[in-house]
């Protein structure tokens, strides 16, 4: 089990290191080709999300890493997991129907989120 954590824990925390990476440095203009409801979101919701994302990318990796309140990897998962069940809310609003993204990464994180319960 802890082989599946780190491999599903680094696969998430690469994802989001990078989308919430780029979500803080780009413009809107820079983003809108990927990310289609940045035109509908303040930029200041939009860099919020992407540092939400940078912080829960580290937060699945880093405690249990060090040992130091490795609980934090298990708020980290569910915390992704919320964060994708409101972007496929948000995507379904805007007349998007693919959200196999969206949903592929709720369960990624709700997987990771049980292998953490494991050695809490």
């Amino acid at each position: 089990m802890n082989f599946a954590y780190w491999a599903l824990a680094g696969l998430l925390a690469l994802f989001y290191l990078y989308g919430g990476g780029v979500k803080v440095v780009r413009s809107r203009e820079q983003l809108r080709p990927m990310m289609a409801w940045v035109d509908t979101t303040p930029m200041p919701a939009v860099r919020a999300i992407g540092t939400i994302e940078v912080l829960g990318s580290i937060g699945l990796v880093l405690p249990p890493l060090t040992g130091i309140a490795p609980w934090l990897a298990l708020a980290a998962a569910i915390g992704f997991a919320v964060l994708q069940i409101g972007a496929t809310g948000v995507h379904l609003s805007l007349g998007d129907r693919q959200v196999a993204l969206n949903i592929t990464l709720l369960l990624t994180a709700s997987v990771t989120a049980w292998l953490a319960t494991t050695w809490l």
